[in-house]
């Protein structure tokens, strides 16, 4: 078959740890050179001219990119940093594809790294680490203020935000939705989860190879306490590490001109993006995503396969609600032993923090796929509260049809929504809900959602931890459906 030169090919890609308590750590731009290394060779980084670099918390650079290629030897590369969110580095890869076809870039670094663990530690002890430090002379890079707000007047209201208190909501709409009791709920959480842990455990790149049962998973207890009902630490992602990953991404004609070996080409066959609405009050289902449907869909649709041609898929898991929710928008069974959702082990035990988790799932997914020359995988990317998305298909051998991108916004806009009433008071029914915890274990409060007589929704809070408490209690009656008197401020309490 012959190719179109200027066909993109993923020809670079790894990954680092610094390891847990180092005495000096490397700051988060020397893990990315770090990564970087163990992508390519001096030469293939020298003729790198576009870097991009993902989002990142734990330091505070203006062009990240201008110091990676630095470090690794790069001349004066085109230089982009990103907004937030997890769907980002997938995102970067379908635009890289893009710019490489068109003739805008020839060789793209795509990076990101965190070093939150080390950045923890030291201030703890009380001490900023000397990393390097850029001032207002330095230009900041397109992308690097690129923001979608992913609050609304209802989440403000209730001071609903943290990802760790909305993805557990999400959670107890897939148990209602389902039918399932409490515990019924929690073995299958648990048993999902542990065989994420089980990958993981083969995984030289994850930040913990340890085993944890399904039950130890679950089961709250003093290393595992619960965080937001019903999430205990172990089915929360784990953002305490300290990693890095590239890839490197160019065209068949300069990757042979690079002599860089064949065997260890990929090929990104078709990607695709889109976002949920950005208000969750005004999502129709919380245990549904069009985007995740219309986007993977449209992805497969692209590179000419259908879920049963994929090899290898790695769904985004930052909470075990994001999981269920995707594989069901798939099509793909949560619990067939042969087929794994994730090539990592996911973020809870293999890490790749904050925003940069799918550097390293698409690392990984390329690393197997050379293992296994003809396979294909899929990766999903998420941002946000399940709201933007990014797919990519890629395989060792070359789209027949060359590479191949839509933004399948339009079609997920045309997807029904819910009314959001902000001020609305009245009795209305409880839809799902969930229950943050302090450290001694003790209920907090409620945030709930609550659907209206005319089928609309309110946002509200439950203020009394005894009344918190209650909505789960597995011994008591499934609260799902009960009348709930919602008031002028916000606050709200079961009838």
């Amino acid at each position: 078959m012959s190719l179109d030169p200027r066909t993109p090919v993923l020809v670079g890609y790894g990954q680092v740890n610094q390891l847990d308590g180092t005495a000096d750590p490397q700051e988060p731009v020397a893990l990315m050179a770090a990564a970087a290394r163990e992508a390519a060779d001096p030469q293939v980084l020298a003729a790198v001219d576009a870097i991009r670099v993902v989002n990142l918390l734990s330091w505070r650079y203006r062009d990240p990119g201008l110091l990676l290629g630095e470090l690794i030897g790069a001349d004066n590369p085109a230089t982009r940093y990103t907004g937030v969110g997890g769907n980002v580095p997938q995102s970067l890869v379908n635009q890289a594809c893009l710019d490489i076809i068109g003739g805008t870039a020839e060789v793209v670094l795509v990076a990101g790294a965190e070093t939150w663990r080390s950045r923890k530690r030291l201030k703890a002890a009380g001490v900023r680490p000397d990393w390097s430090k850029q001032d207002d002379s330095v230009p900041v890079p397109p992308g690097a203020e690129d923001a979608v707000e992913m609050s609304s007047p209802a989440q403000d209201r209730i001071g609903l935000a943290l990802p760790s208190h909305v993805y557990p909501w999400f959670e107890e709409a897939l148990r209602v939705a389902a039918g399932e009791t409490q515990d019924e709920h929690r073995r299958k959480m648990g048993a999902l989860w542990a065989r994420f842990n089980e990958v993981a455990q083969h995984n030289p790149h994850a930040w913990s190879n340890k085993a944890w049962t399904a039950e130890q998973i679950v089961e709250p207890g003093p290393d595992n306490r619960m965080i937001s009902w019903p999430y205990t630490k172990l089915l929360n992602s784990n953002n305490m590490v300290d990693q890095g990953a590239v890839l490197i991404l160019t065209s068949v004609e300069k990757a042979t001109a690079l002599q860089i070996p064949r065997e260890r080409w990929v090929f990104p066959w078709a990607g695709t993006d889109a976002h949920d609405t950005y208000s969750i009050a005004e999502r129709l289902d919380y245990h549904r995503s069009p985007a995740i449907r219309v986007g993977a869909a449209r992805a497969l649709e692209l590179a000419g396969l259908g879920i049963d041609d994929i090899d290898l898929i790695d769904i985004y898991s930052c909470f075990p609600s994001a999981v269920q929710v995707a594989a069901a928008e798939i099509g793909v069974p949560i619990d067939d032993p042969a087929r794994p959702l994730t090539v990592t082990g996911g973020l809870t035990f293999a890490g790749g923090p904050w925003n940069n988790y799918v550097t390293h799932s698409i690392a990984t997914m390329a690393e197997k796929l050379v293992a296994a020359p003809g396979t294909r995988g899929l990766i999903t990317a998420n941002g946000g509260y399940l709201t933007k998305h990014a797919f990519g298909v890629y395989s060792t051998e070359p789209p027949s049809g060359g590479f191949r991108w839509e933004d399948v916004q339009d079609t997920v806009d045309a997807e029904p929504t819910r009314r959001s009433l902000v001020d609305w008071t009245g009795v209305g029914t409880l839809e799902t809900w969930t229950v943050p915890f302090d450290r001694d274990g003790a209920a907090v409060n409620a945030f709930i959602a609550v659907r209206t007589p005319d089928d609309g929704r309110v946002l509200a809070l439950v203020d009394d931890a005894a009344a918190a408490a209650a909505l789960v209690d597995s011994n008591a009656a499934d609260p799902a459906g009960a009348k709930v008197e919602v008031r002028a401020d916000g606050k709200a309490a079961l009838l």
